[in-house]
């Protein structure tokens, strides 16, 4: 059984459409009738190329997506069929919390007693006069603090709510996998305070630099067992745990990755990021933010704070990649800059890719931005035009980390540098007095070992 689910979940787009012709087909279908935008189903490559012509086409579509979990033509289910009733236990649960008074009270409480919530919107003076011109112009920069949630990132928004439904679902046991740690951490946490076990699936390469979140993860009571490569190898593995004891084990996943619903239940637990932003902006400024910037992974927290602001065409959606060494190089995790789009991990999305559709590993100095796909909200954004897109280098990350610590005493995560260092060039751009929105999404105490690696000078 294990090893017919392995080739089924997760090998790439061009194992799984052979063995699936009839949701191949449906997924034509789809790109054809919905989008009217695929410009072929290539067989030797097993790759979809889609026009880019989507983005005339408005967003009023997001709206209609939730029921299926598709978004456009990404997302839904590629999964073996002993998954699929599984998948809509978990989608029942989901859908009648969403609406239920008594989760959600509880929620609203573990949200503002033991994660924190709700994190400032905080001015960030000196990096605002940072990059004023010459005329003493530029915009107003804000960071949305998800650094200071418990835990120290916004991981726990997610977990607390997936942790607390799955004791509401009678599992004993959860499975995650994490890569720079902060998920890791955070369902530990959620598991301790609710009684749960847990294990933590983590890649080699994460373990080793992100040591001392490996140690808070044992220290909280779970188990880390390690799992030869990285995230996108972790995930595999825990999914492949979950499978073999769906009885009792829950998949607590942190990103918006994999079968549906796994993505829109992470969005959804996310996205009071984005309606606390509406609500502070409203009392800093009485307006909506003019631009919001975040880094992209696989896109948890950018999804958190862009989905509040969807529906404000008004509101300019930034989302940041890891270009690693340079698109150039081949050492990056620029998905949506580079990618193509596939099926991997039970969700279409765009992913990197080789010439044959084999999935490829994926680079940054950002730990958890090492993921070779993106969330399938995400895709769909990108297509229709609604989101942009940009990238930054290992290099600008690292300046990025150390300019936030010097002129805010923030230290921010490595991922969350990347958003910021976007800043050196999206600033001059903007009129004067525009309102600019950082998600600073987890603190970056974790990452100061790697900063010094990279800049040992300083360490003098």
């Amino acid at each position: 059984m294990t090893s017919s689910i392995k080739s089924d979940l997760f090998l790439t787009n061009k194992s799984s459409f052979g063995r699936n012709e009839r949701s191949f087909s449906s997924m034509k279908r789809a790109v054809s009738n919905n989008l009217a935008a695929a410009s072929a189903v290539k067989s030797g490559s097993k790759r979809l190329r889609v026009e880019r012509a989507l983005r005339e086409r408005r967003i009023d579509e997001v709206e209609r997506r939730e029921s299926s979990g598709k978004f456009g033509i990404y997302g839904g289910k590629f999964v073996p069929e002993t998954l699929i009733s599984c998948l809509g236990k978990l989608e029942a649960e989901f859908n009648f919390v969403l609406h239920d008074a008594e989760f959600q009270a509880e929620l609203a409480i573990a949200l503002r007693d033991y994660v924190g919530r709700e994190t400032p919107l905080y001015f960030a003076e000196r990096l605002t006069n940072y990059y004023k011109n010459e005329n003493g112009e530029g915009p107003d920069i804000y960071l949305k603090r998800e650094d200071l949630n418990h835990c120290g990132a916004h991981k726990m928004n997610n977990a607390i709510a997936q942790a607390m439904i799955a004791k509401r679902m009678g599992r004993q046991r959860v499975v995650a996998a994490t890569g720079a740690g902060q998920h890791g951490v955070a369902t530990a946490a959620a598991c301790a305070k609710l009684s749960l076990d847990c294990t933590i699936f983590m890649g080699s390469e994460d373990m080793e630099k992100q040591a001392s979140n490996v140690f808070l993860i044992k220290l909280l009571g779970a188990q880390v067992t390690k799992v030869e490569g990285s995230f996108k190898d972790a995930s595999s593995e825990a999914i492949r745990q979950w499978v073999n004891d769906l009885e009792v084990s829950y998949y607590l996943t942190g990103t918006v990755v994999g079968p549906h619903p796994c993505p829109s239940m992470v969005r959804e637990f996310q996205s009071i990021i984005g309606r606390e932003t509406r609500r502070q902006a409203m009392e800093r400024w009485g307006g909506r933010p003019d631009v919001v910037v975040a880094c992209i992974g696989s896109g948890s927290n950018a999804l958190g704070i862009f989905h509040e602001f969807v529906g404000d065409e008004g509101v300019r959606l930034v989302g940041v990649e890891a270009a690693g060494f340079g698109l150039d190089s081949g050492r990056h995790a620029a998905t949506l800059a580079t990618g193509h789009v596939g099926v991997y991990h039970g969700a279409m999305s765009y992913l990197l890719q080789d010439q044959e559709g084999q999935v490829l590993g994926a680079h940054s100095v950002g730990v958890g931005l090492q993921y070779p796909g993106v969330g399938p909200e995400l895709s769909f954004l990108k297509d229709t035009g609604r989101a942009e897109f940009h990238t930054v280098t290992d290099e600008k990350a690292l300046n990025a980390y150390q300019l936030l610590s010097r002129l805010e005493g923030i230290i921010p995560a490595m991922e969350a540098a990347h958003a910021l260092a976007y800043l050196e060039k999206l600033c001059p751009t903007l009129p004067d007095s525009t309102k600019v929105v950082v998600n600073c999404s987890g603190r970056g105490d974790k990452d100061a070992p790697l900063f010094f690696q990279h800049r040992p000078a300083l360490d003098a």
